[in-house]
């Protein structure tokens, strides 16, 4: 059964788009005629040029709405795609839960003939958040299980750039730090449902670092703790975007002849 198969519910109502992370992620998709969309969830920053999405959960792609691309429950471990079928591989926040990292990417790179895009994240970076350092340091540990290294993300993708997705205050993906300019939107159950790190986490673990960041929002200590945190429109919390130039076009591979 897959993960989000127990814990997806509700998963299309937290996780929106956020129109400026779809924005970079669409700019490192340019030129793309075609893109499998890998993990592709409910169906967030898909591009108008998805022909085929690649979901292993049903309840997941039971929340994709009309008008989405067609989706294929399989894994990304074993794409039921082509080789070199689309101009670009995408897969956003969804490398942390493959099984096996080596051969998803391998896969990705055997179905895309142009370029692959993942958004991840950098545990070294995040692991600073305040909500996991001051409060929920069990879900920080849950993080950095989950999360993949960038430098090995590097070293199993030769040439790939790797930049910075700053997260806007205002944010409306609810993704694990999207909140940080607003932390009251943490103690809302139905905010937390979308955070593997938080659904992952030990229940009385969060509960507790809840309360003390209930109990700091009600003092003003919260505030006065992190005021240097309330001007600033975004911020660095470690999500990154990986794109590799797997071919260039018109290129030959070694193996077609």
């Amino acid at each position: 059964m897959a993960l989000y198969d127990n814990t997806g519910d509700g998963y299309a109502r937290a996780r929106r788009p956020d129109p400026r992370i779809g924005q970079l992620i669409a700019q490192a998709l340019d030129g793309m005629g075609s893109v499998a969309n890998i993990g592709a969830g409910t169906g967030s920053y898909e591009p108008p040029g998805t022909v085929v999405a690649v979901e292993p959960s049903r309840v997941m792609i039971d929340q994709r709405p009309p008008g989405t691309a067609p989706a294929v429950r399989a894994v990304a471990e074993n794409l039921p795609l082509a080789t070199r079928s689309v101009d670009a591989a995408l897969a956003v926040l969804t490398i942390h839960h493959w099984t096996d990292l080596e051969r998803g990417l391998a896969e990705l790179r055997r179905i895309a003939r142009r370029r692959i895009v993942i958004l991840t994240w950098d545990h070294t970076v995040t692991r600073e958040f305040w909500l996991l350092r001051d409060y929920l340091p069990a879900a920080a540990d849950t993080d950095a299980r989950l999360a993949v290294a960038i430098d090995r993300l590097e070293g199993l993708l030769p040439g790939a750039t790797v930049s910075a997705v700053p997260v806007p205050h205002d944010c409306v993906d609810g993704f694990g730090a999207a909140y940080w300019r607003r932390p009251e939107a943490y103690l809302d159950p139905n905010v937390r449902a979308g955070m593997s790190m938080l659904a992952l986490t030990s229940k009385q673990d969060v509960a507790a670092g809840l309360d003390r960041l209930r109990e700091d929002l009600n003092s003003g200590r919260w505030a006065k703790t992190y005021a240097d945190l309330l001007a600033l429109p975004s911020i660095d919390i470690g999500y990154r975007l990986v794109t590799l130039e797997a071919r260039s076009p018109g290129r030959a591979d070694d193996d077609d002849g």
